[in-house]
Order: structure tokens, then sequence, then C-alpha cells
């Protein structure tokens, strides 16, 4: 397989990770389906979407014209055997739950052709934890995007014991043809490179917060101000989603069993509070989400 031969991508998931990678593809000239069996998710996904662009349009950053060659290349799909139809490339953004993306990579791997990659946009798991599920684990990979995913330039494409060369330079190539900066690691590692930097920066910004030596507004303050961070670690979290930080606490403490690795306090208690930043309107932060 060439990277020519990709010309249509399946984006699985419409939270917006998975909406924002499905643009990113569409503008870069893929066809491209996004699916979620929510229909509600990918109504809002495509009006989301919608704004992200009127918005791009009117500050001059892209032309209306590409805008709609977009629009027109991307379609929205509740069903994942119609949405991976001739599909020549599968990226994964569900839910963070390994069961899940296990059962879903034992379906992709029974609808589509054998050329197929299926990646995995997760840096919790390790794409050796889905593999095993197909019949093609050298066709599986890790490729994280960062969110959102419309603005933020790296993806780590991440090669396995079980991925292919062919498979991780193809991915690499994609990344550069959605006009995207790749780094490839050729070893896994739980966390890739990014998020294991930004873990122990979180980590020590917690245990000032909770031990009371500063508020998670001067903290943030002092990661925007003193060292040039363009978001601050409580800010972060509030974007990407406290239950991430949940489920990626609870997944390395199962691992390791040790009490260190488990998520902090504070987040176990949003957690269960259903206060998981912006997508619920309230986190750390407070937001207005009419």
């Amino acid at each position: 397989m060439n990277i020519t031969d990709i010309k249509k991508v399946t984006v699985v998931g419409s939270g917006s990770m998975g909406s924002q990678i499905a643009m990113v593809c569409a503008l870069a000239g893929y066809k491209v389906t996004l699916q979620d069996i929510n229909h509600d998710s990918l109504e809002k996904a495509k009006r989301s979407l919608q704004g992200h662009m009127e918005n791009r349009v009117k500050k001059g950053r892209l032309p209306q014209a590409d805008v709609n060659a977009a629009f027109d290349r991307l379609q929205f799909e509740s069903n994942l055997e119609e949405a991976v139809n001739e599909t020549d490339f599968v990226i994964e953004a569900i839910v963070e739950l390994l069961e899940e993306k296990r059962k879903l990579f034992a379906q992709l791997d029974q609808m589509v052709s054998p050329h197929v990659i299926l990646a995995t946009n997760s840096s919790t798991f390790v794409s050796s934890r889905l593999a095993d599920v197909t019949n093609r684990p050298e066709k599986v990979c890790n490729m994280h995007f960062f969110n959102p995913a419309l603005v933020m330039e790296l993806v780590e494409v991440v090669q396995g014991p079980h991925t292919s060369e062919e498979t991780a330079n193809i991915t690499v190539e994609l990344v550069k043809r959605i006009h995207k900066t790749p780094i490839l690691l050729k070893k896994e590692i739980d966390g890739f490179v990014a998020n294991r930097i930004l873990g122990a920066l979180s980590k020590e910004a917690m245990y000032l917060y909770e031990n009371g030596y500063a508020s998670f507004e001067e903290i943030d303050l002092a990661c925007t101000k003193a060292l040039n961070h363009p978001i601050g670690p409580f800010a972060l979290m509030d974007l990407t989603g406290i239950d991430i930080s949940y489920y990626v606490g609870m997944q390395r403490y199962k691992k390791t069993k040790n009490e260190a690795d488990k998520p902090s306090k504070t987040i176990i208690e949003k957690f269960e509070k259903g206060e998981l930043g912006r997508k619920t309107g309230k986190g750390f932060y407070v937001y207005n989400n009419q």
C-alpha cells in the first residue's frame, strides 16, 4: 500500500476531537465520513464545525470556497458499515474506555478491506491493546492528535511491536498531507511524549493546589505568564475534559497498582459531580455553554 492509495478517511466518534480531525482531513482534500451512533452528536458536530469555519472565513484565514469544498467532501453517518464503505484509513476517536475500543476494532476489522489501516487517536491506550482483536495487527497504530485538532499542529504516531514499517510510514506521510507535524515513536510507552511531560507538570500543579500553596487560577497564571504556556494546566484539563484525566489516572493505577498513579482527590470529586470542564459548563472554571 502507498500513501497515494488513500482516497477516503473514516473518523469514528463525533466528539470535539473526532469532528475536528474529520474537518482537518476534509480541508486537506480527502473524502471523509464522520461516524457516530448518536444522531444528536452528529448534528452537534456539524453545527460546531460550521461555527469554526464561519469564524475562520470572517477572520480571513480561509476562503469560503475552500470551506464549501471541504463540507462537500465531508459526510455524517450513523451506520458504521456505511461509514467505512470503500474507506482506506480509519481513525478511531471514541470514548477512552478500553473494552469499547476493543469491541469497535473487532467490528472494523470485519467490515473494511484488507488494505485498510486502523489508527486510534487514544493516548491512554497503546495500540497493542487493540491490535490483538483484529486479523491485521501490522496495520494498527496510534495516531494521536491534540485538542483542538483544528489548531494544534503536532500528531504523535506510535509504531507498536505489531505495527509494520509500511503502516507507520504511511501514517506519518498522511499526517504531513493533512498539514500537521508528525513525530514517530518507534516504541510504545503510555502517554507518549507530550502527555508524559504535561502529566508531570499537571501532577505538580495539583499538588500545589491541593496543599493550599496557591489557587488554581494563580497556578494557571504562573504557567501562562512566567513559563509562556498558551494555557494553564487547570484550564487545559477543563478543555480536554476532566473525565479524560480521571480515566487516564484510573487506567494507569489498574496497570501499576501504585496509589500515586490514581487520579487526584480533586479530579475524582469533579468526575463524580459531573463537573467535567467546558463540555458540561463547569470544571475548575465556569463556562457559558449557551
